[in-house]
């Protein structure tokens, strides 16, 4: 699933749970949804420091 799609599902299970509420099935997707995305911006943000050099002025 592309980033899109699931961002897309995870505010379409959001807003389902605040109109009518989610069956188990889905706060399970929901939750694990979310735990991926979280993973995956987390990944993204440690190879942006991992690239990062710090070179102290002199």
């Amino acid at each position: 699933m592309d980033m899109e799609k699931m961002i897309e599902r995870i505010n379409f299970l959001y807003k389902k749970s605040q109109a009518e509420g989610l069956t188990e099935e889905e706060k399970v997707e929901q939750q694990k949804l979310r735990r991926k995305y979280v993973d995956i911006v987390k990944g993204n943000f440690e190879n942006q420091l991992a690239r990062y050099k710090y070179e102290p002025k002199k």
